[in-house]
């Protein structure tokens, strides 16, 4: 799959000083960047929890991490240095790796699945689901328990880390994937770093700040009309009619998703936007049509017997095709190279990068990049020995805590988690979108439907926790990786950064969990806590005990089919010239607003726009800024994910709910 655009405009320009010394990476892991990492991991564990047990919407908050990393360590810098004290100068190296250690501990409050899978097995989401609900059993019961949870959290947490760690080359490098949170984090870092001397890095900083001011203003001047209730404020702008609307065409002017139009390549907003349109202008409608026929017509919007249904498992189907081509091609050719045979750029899915004379400084600092990215190599065998290891202390010790998971269970788990894990890391890479709860109803369904009756509602709802850990771990290291890897930082050090921060995660996630399950009524339909998925991952446990034969109609045909067009897509990038292939879609782009949305889609192709008018009016401006602008607006945006989370948390609401409707005739 080749894309005939860099992705980064060949990369941010960045100017990194001849002279800047690059730190060993163990110089790159401090005691001071641990202790502000579990700081600040344990705050964002509180947020994330208090988002995932109301809205049940999670924002990357990367950014955040990078900049309130740096912001304590320079005050706590700042401090020793009024009392006299001498400290270790702070780097762009130990910035990152404290943002990959505060990432690797929040993320688990969300993959650990705290606001869906663990508690869609207790008492009161038994309850709200009825016990009349068929296949609804009192013994398919397990509350939460401190001790369990964190020795389920130890378990399966770092297994994550080791299932994609052979394929960061593959990924970074050779793919070239944008990660656009991952890309705007490391050039905040950057900013934070840069070398004052340098006029255009200089520019470069000027133009992220000018940017980064505009959007958290405008994300703040939106929060103000948001409101209370469904369809408030600008994240809900009928701007094509209400008949668009309805079917999630409307651009919500978030400036993450413009922004991620701007670093994304060209092709890879094409793709969402036709995905958008295939689904939501022409699939769901189509199915909808047919409910009463296809399907029960008074089912919930989240009934997976459903129009629901359709969503989650045909986008699954589709990305999956899309991965399952993508990885068994990166096998045949690592065997090739194994053989002898040699390695074939133009075989992978790689970014056509664009050389001319302007370009050596900027090849110079992508060789300085390579060179240290692939310094500290993590040896294959310790991955692979590892995880193994990991898997079979996961056989032995998961069936204790959820009895009704038996052991082979668990092991095919963790036999089609690696495949799943490069899927979802693949799909981040493209589109920004990093979906392990999709990922866990995979293993959900399948699971329980293994499982059976009895037994089978538990053992599918402990599944999709595990998956869900092990995907979102590696999606997440990708991303850090992308930025470890412009910020100059050693993968080892990520690697350990990492490591400490699922140790951190898996003991802080559960203590901050603890915390809201013991003050508040969790799960309660009448209370600020909800929880709202608890009830839908239940719901499709007992569902996936009847196997796919309760599926709506059609449902399976068609996942088969949009598995079957991703491989021939696939085949078709690979089979056609160059010239031909750089306009076929990429089907994991396609495939992401199947499930969430085309508004998205809308914002992309807004950004992927701009750039297509700058590029045309003054190339090398776009070249130098268009990423910069970019970083700008999805950090901007994502630094005022803190404040509202907190707002959120001490119930202040928004004091205008700004809504649209129908005009009123007579």
């Amino acid at each position: 799959m080749d894309i005939s655009e860099p992705l980064l405009s060949d990369y941010p320009k960045e100017q990194f000083s001849e002279s800047e010394s690059i730190p060993e990476w163990k110089d790159q892991i401090t005691i001071r960047g641990l202790v502000v990492s579990a700081v600040l991991g344990s705050l964002f564990c509180i947020i994330t929890h208090n988002l995932n047990l109301t809205v049940g919407v999670i924002p990357s908050l990367n950014i955040a991490a990078g900049l309130l990393g740096f912001f304590f360590v320079k005050t706590w810098n700042g401090f020793l240095s009024t009392l006299g004290l001498s400290t270790i100068p702070f780097t762009r190296q130990e910035n990152t790796v404290i943002q990959t250690c505060v990432v690797a501990c929040y993320g688990l409050a969300y993959s650990g699945g705290f606001g869906s899978s663990l508690i869609a097995m207790d008492e009161r989401t038994y309850q709200l689901v009825g016990p009349d609900y068929p296949g609804n059993r009192a013994e398919d019961v397990k509350n939460p328990g401190l001790g369990w949870m964190i020795c389920f959290m130890l378990i399966v947490s770092f297994i994550g880390l080791l299932s994609i760690v052979p394929l960061r080359k593959v990924m970074v490098m050779d793919y070239k994937l944008t990660y656009p949170s991952g890309t705007a984090t490391a050039m905040l870092i950057n900013s934070f770093h840069t070398t004052t001397g340098a006029e255009l890095a200089g520019s470069q900083v000027r133009r992220l700040g000018k940017y980064l001011n505009i959007s958290f203003c405008w994300s703040c001047f939106k929060w103000f009309f948001s409101g209370i209730g469904d369809s408030c404020g600008f994240d809900y702008f009928p701007i094509f009619g209400l008949t668009l609307f309805k079917n999630t065409f409307y651009f919500d002017f978030s400036p993450t998703y413009v922004g991620c139009g701007l670093i994304c390549a060209h092709i890879v907003n094409f793709s969402v936007l036709l995905g958008a349109i295939l689904s939501w202008g022409f699939l769901w409608p189509f199915i909808s049509s047919h409910a009463g026929y296809w399907y029960p017509a008074d089912l919930g919007r989240n009934d997976f017997k459903g129009l629901y249904g359709y969503k989650v498992f045909i986008s699954i189907s589709l990305i999956l095709g899309d991965g399952v081509y993508n990885l068994v091609k990166i096998i045949m050719i690592t065997v090739r190279e194994m053989c002898g045979t040699h390695f074939i750029q133009n075989s992978l899915p790689v970014v056509a990068e664009v050389h001319d004379h302007e370009n050596s400084q900027l090849q110079l600092e992508q060789k300085n990049r390579d060179e240290i990215f692939l310094k500290d190599k993590i040896p294959f065998w310790f991955a692979a020995s590892g995880y193994v290891g990991l898997a079979t202390i996961s056989v032995a010790t998961i069936p204790i805590i959820f009895p009704p998971l038996k052991w082979y269970l668990v092991l095919c788990s963790y036999i089609l988690a690696p495949a799943l894990a490069f899927c979802n890391s693949y799909g981040a890479g493209l589109t920004d979108m990093s979906l392990p709860s999709t990922y866990g109803k995979i293993g959900l369904f399948i699971m329980a439907s293994c499982a059976g009756p009895n037994g089978g509602v538990i053992a599918g709802i402990a599944s999709s926790a595990v998956m869900m850990s092990i995907v979102a771990t590696a999606a997440d290291l990708m991303q850090d990786f992308k930025t470890g890897y412009l910020t100059l930082s050693s993968a080892k050090s990520m690697i350990v950064g990492q490591l400490a921060g699922t140790a951190m995660g898996c003991i802080i996630a559960p203590l901050t969990f603890w915390l809201f399950w013991t003050a508040f009524d969790i799960g309660s339909p009448d209370g600020p806590y909800k929880a709202p998925f608890a009830v839908i991952y239940r719901e499709l446990a007992i569902l996936g005990i009847e196997g796919f034969s309760e599926l709506p109609k059609h449902c399976l045909a068609l996942c088969c089919g949009f598995f079957a067009a991703a491989l021939l897509i696939n085949l078709l990038r690979d089979v056609f010239p160059k010239k031909v292939s750089q306009y076929i879609p990429i089907p994991t782009a396609m495939a992401v607003p199947f499930f969430i949305g085309a508004y998205f889609a809308v914002d992309m192709f807004v950004g992927t726009v701009i750039l297509y008018i700058w590029e045309r009016l003054d190339k090398n401006d776009a070249d130098d800024y268009a990423t910069v602008v970019a970083s700008g607006l999805i950090c901007g945006d994502g630094i005022w994910t803190i404040p509202s989370a907190i707002l959120s948390i001490l119930r202040i609401s928004p004091p205008i709910c700004m809504s649209f409707g129908p005009s009123l005739s007579g």
